[in-house]
This record gives structure tokens, sequence and C-alpha cells, in this order.
């Protein structure tokens, strides 16, 4: 945790190691807590919602969910994949995880990340991004030789791959910023943290 900008810090909404990452190396100082919130029933109530509308809804019910920050900034971020007119969740079981990599191969995947800040529950920012993702034709051989490697790291990955580490092997072309990649739109929460007078400006 980084103790450099930011005076007291943050509670960061996540226990995502990528969220962590950025957040560590833009030296904001943070304390990350997991927050209560059943994604996948809220997800259930927006059914046919965009999902860059799901992604900014879940990040949103993140941060509010932690009341007890008194007077601290509450970050919540999260991120959603669409490929092929389907949209995507985390993998549950390696099998599953399989299946979607043969059906993102040779496909344009959008990622969407959103971010949200909230203070005493209440949201006082909201912010997102998205990301276009080339995938390459995917062998058989190399679904199961990245599982072998990646299992079960990836289960809690939105779209089965982690940019940082061997899942930059699935594409063949990026556009869109490396931040949103990673997993929340950070040039956009920094500046909505300077805004709030949480950073120096």
């Amino acid at each position: 945790m980084s103790h450099r900008l930011g005076g007291e810090g943050i509670v960061l909404a996540s226990t995502s190691a990528s969220r962590k990452a950025m957040l560590e190396s833009a030296g904001v100082q943070f304390t990350a807590r997991s927050p209560a919130v059943d994604e996948r029933a809220l997800e259930a109530e927006m059914a046919g919602a965009e999902a860059g509308e799901i992604a900014q809804a879940l990040a949103a019910a993140k941060a509010a969910a932690i009341t007890d920050a008194g007077d601290r900034l509450v970050l919540g971020s999260d991120s959603l994949v669409e490929a092929g007119g389907r949209r995507f969740d985390k993998p549950r079981t390696r099998a599953e995880a399989a299946e979607h990599l043969r059906f993102f191969s040779g496909q344009v995947m959008t990622l969407h990340s959103a971010a949200a800040l909230a203070r005493g529950g209440r949201i006082v920012w909201i912010g997102s991004d998205h990301a276009r993702l080339q995938v390459r034709d995917l062998s058989e051989g190399f679904i199961e030789a990245y599982l072998d490697a990646e299992w079960p790291a990836v289960a809690a990955c939105v779209g089965v791959f982690r940019i940082e580490g061997p899942g930059v092997n699935l594409f063949r072309s990026i556009a869109g910023d490396q931040f949103t990649v990673l997993g929340m739109p950070l040039l956009q929460v920094l500046a909505a943290l300077r805004d709030e007078g949480v950073l120096p400006a």
C-alpha cells in the first residue's frame, strides 16, 4: 500500500490485485475491502440494459455498499465483457473458461470498465470507458495449455485473461486505454480524486 499521496487515503471496495496495483503505482493511499454486493442479482434486474450501464451500476453498488468509512471516499469498480452479441461474466469452472475462450476466438471483445466514488453511502461521481480487443484464432492446444498455466487465477477475471500476464497472448490487437483493459478507468478516477480534494491538484 502506498503512503505518498492522499492523506488518510480512500477505501477501495475491491480485492482485485490489478486494481490495487494501479492505485499503488499511482501513489494513492488506500485500504482494500470486499463489498457485499450480489452482482448476479443486480445484473438480472438490469437485463436488457447496455453493458456499459450495467458496469456503472455495479461499480456504484460496490462503492455505496461500504457505509462505515466515515468521511473517506469509497471507490467501487467493475468490468464487463461483450463479444459476438453476448455478455460474459467471470467463468465459474475451468470448463466454462474454455468455453468462453472458444467463443472469443477470432472475435472482437469489448471490455467495459467503470468506477464510482461514494461518501457515506452516497454516490458523488461515476465514470466509465471501454476498449476493443481483437482476439486471435485460438487453437484447442493453446486453450488447454493456457488454462494449465492460468487456471484458477483467471477465474476472477472477466474475459478469462490477465493482460499483465500470459493473457496478452490471446490478442492480435488492442484499441483503448491500458488502465481500462486492466479493469479500471484510472485516469478518470485520479481526476475525480483531485476534484474531491483527496489528491493534490
